[in-house]
C-alpha cells in the first residue's frame, strides 16, 4: 500500500510513543553534585517508577532543606506512595513529620524495632505505618532485605528492574557485604547497582580492598556510594569500576 505525504502526516499524532522514566534522584547527601541544594550529614533519596509505586527513601535530618530540595529537583511530595525508613538515626528520619504534613496519604515502611513513640508521630500526622522484621515483598517489584538484628537495627531495600536488582542502602549498619549475601539468599537475578550509604568511612584500607573485590565478584554492574562511605572508599570504588562508577550526591539523577 502507498500511503501519500498528507495521508502521513495525519496518521503520525495517532501513535505514541510509551516514554518511561525510571528514575534515582538523590535529594539529600553530604556529598553534593548541585550547588544550588541544601547538604548536610545525612541522606534521602527519590525513586520514580514508570506506573508503579514512586518511593522516598530516608527522610533526611531536616524536613525544610529536604523540602527545598525536593522543589529544586521538581519532586513533589504528592508523587510519594510510599516512604521507606532505613533505621532509626535522625539524619535518615528526621525530615519525616514535616514530610507527612505535605503527604500524609501513604504508607511508613520501618524496622519492627522502631520505639512506640516514633510509631504514635507517624499516627499523629494520619499517616500508617507498616513494620518488617523479615524478608518480604512490600510492593510490586520492592522488597525489603528484612531487618538486621545487632547495635543499630537496619533493613535495605531492592527493586526488581529488567537490568536486575537496584539495592539501596542507607548507612549499611549491618554491613555491606552481609546485606548483598541476603540479596543473593533470595533471588537468582544479578545485582545492577547498590546505592547509598555503604559505612566505610573509618575502615582499614586492606578491608575496602577486600570488600570492592567481592563486589566485583558478585559482578555487580554499577556502584553509586555516598552519604556515610567515605572518600577513601569511593575512590577504590571509582578506580575499580571506572565508567560504571556512578559519582552520586545531592542533585544527582539516575536513570535505571
Amino acid at each position: 500500500m502507498v500511503i501519500d505525504t498528507d495521508t502521513e502526516t495525519k496518521l503520525k499524532p495517532l501513535i505514541k510513543t510509551k516514554v518511561e522514566r525510571n528514575l534515582i534522584i538523590d535529594l539529600f547527601d553530604n556529598y553534593k553534585e548541585k550547588d544550588k541544594l541544601k547538604s548536610g550529614w545525612g541522606f534521602s533519596c527519590f525513586i520514580k517508577r514508570d506506573e508503579k509505586t514512586n518511593i522516598l527513601f530516608d527522610t533526611s535530618p531536616s524536613g525544610e532543606d529536604l523540602l527545598f530540595n525536593m522543589k529544586e529537583m521538581k519532586v513533589d511530595p504528592k508523587e510519594i506512595d510510599m516512604i521507606f525508613l532505613s533505621h532509626l538515626h535522625n539524619d535518615h528520619t528526621g525530615g519525616l513529620i514535616k514530610l507527612l504534613e505535605e503527604n500524609s496519604e501513604l504508607p511508613v515502611i520501618i524496622p519492627s524495632s522502631f520505639p512506640i513513640d516514633f510509631k504514635e508521630k507517624i499516627k499523629e500526622k494520619g499517616a500508617e505505618f507498616k513494620e518488617v522484621s523479615t524478608f518480604s515483598e512490600i510492593g510490586e517489584d520492592i522488597f525489603s532485605t528484612g531487618e538486621f538484628k545487632g547495635f543499630t537495627k537496619e533493613h535495605s531495600l531492592i527493586i526488581k528492574t529488567r537490568k536486575g536488582l537496584i539495592v539501596i542502602t542507607g548507612c549499611a549498619h549491618p554491613g555491606i557485604l552481609n546485606i548483598l549475601n541476603r540479596v543473593d539468599k533470595n533471588f537468582s537475578e544479578d545485582i545492577y547497582l547498590v546505592l547509598g550509604g555503604f559505612h566505610l568511612d573509618n575502615e582499614p584500607q586492606l578491608k575496602i580492598e577486600n570488600i570492592v573485590e567481592r563486589f566485583k565478584e558478585k559482578k555487580i554492574k554499577k556502584v553509586a556510594p555516598s552519604h556515610c562511605t567515605g572518600d577513601r572508599a569511593r575512590r577504590l570504588f571509582e578506580k575499580n569500576y571506572e565508567n560504571n562508577y556512578i559519582n552520586n550526591g545531592a542533585g544527582k539523577i539516575i536513570n535505571f
